[in-house]
């Protein structure tokens, strides 16, 4: 249902903190004329954990009305609080959303029981298909492989974007789950690996900076083509790297603001690139053929 290169979009902010809503048209409008595969609105990336409901809404109106239809928006609707997480799933679903990314509760640790549950509750909620996140190194809980096969059962869950980088998990993903369950990678780095052994795409920072570039690597890794997906997976390492210097998605947004494309808005406690991270990301941008 998704396939490709899905861009987990930034938030573009005024300096004063609010949402930027001529940026954001912009972005939209590049990753439609660069040919991102879909976009994924409030995720991690786009600075979710800082976002009132409200205005996670706005976005999503605003994405849904501009570009659906022509390319598929998926909504990040995850909270640590279940009913929370049920309550912006439904208001995400009633928008129009194609789809439903929902992350792992950050913070109360809870155990693989309370995971199922957690996520089998969402799920009943969500009138449009739900992909599960795992990410291990923000959240303070891994969604283990026995359990995710549990829930692929649910008719509501399709799939599972995996952020651990281990493309061992992704193998026992796919190898309990079956071929109708949907992986994708949420670590640029070992995408390409994890598309090799069956993944479907990759929910992508780098696309943010060089959607172009990374739609056109994960085609080519789709299309089993890899000595050209790797070739053009080593133009993009840089990036996959210096995005993350800082905590994302503050070098996403500094290379974005380079490009034009957005303004300097970042909110606490983010902050913006520290000056002795400019000239990698510079760097990693110009490797990538994103700037001269």
């Amino acid at each position: 249902m998704f396939r490709g290169s899905l861009v987990a979009l930034v938030t573009p902010m005024t300096e004063s903190g609010e949402l930027d809503h001529v940026a954001f048209g912009r972005l939209l409008d590049w990753h439609l004329r660069r040919g991102t595969d879909g976009i994924v609105i409030a995720g991690t990336t786009g600075e979710s954990a800082t976002l009132s409901a409200a205005e996670a809404a706005e976005l999503l109106q605003i994405a849904v009305q501009k570009v659906g239809g022509r390319m598929p928006v998926i909504a990040g609707t995850g909270s640590n609080a279940t009913a929370d997480a049920v309550e912006r799933t439904r208001a995400a679903c009633e928008l129009g959303v194609d789809g439903v990314l929902v992350v792992t509760p950050y913070y109360n640790k809870p155990p693989q029981e309370g995971l199922y549950r957690h996520f089998s509750v969402v799920a009943d909620a969500a009138s449009v298909p739900m992909i599960l996140y795992n990410v291990p190194s923000r959240t303070a809980c891994d969604l283990l492989p026995e359990t995710v096969e549990r829930l692929a059962a649910h008719p509501q869950i399709i799939g599972i974007k995996e952020a651990t980088g281990s493309v061992e998990r992704g193998a026992e993903i796919l190898s309990r789950c079956g071929d109708d369950f949907l992986l994708y990678s949420g670590d640029d780095a070992s995408c390409r690996e994890l598309i090799g052994i069956g993944a479907q795409g990759v929910v992508t920072v780098t696309g943010n900076v060089a959607p172009k570039q990374m739609r056109e690597m994960v085609e080519a890794a789709l299309a089993g083509e890899r000595d050209r997906a790797r070739e053009l997976d080593d133009c993009l390492a840089g990036l996959h790297h210096a995005l993350f210097v800082e905590a994302n998605p503050i070098p996403a947004k500094w290379a974005l603001e380079r490009l034009g494309l957005i303004g300097p808005g970042i909110r606490l406690p983010l902050t913006r690139l520290a000056d002795v991270h400019h000239e990698t990301v510079l760097g990693a941008m110009r490797r990538a053929g994103v700037i001269e």
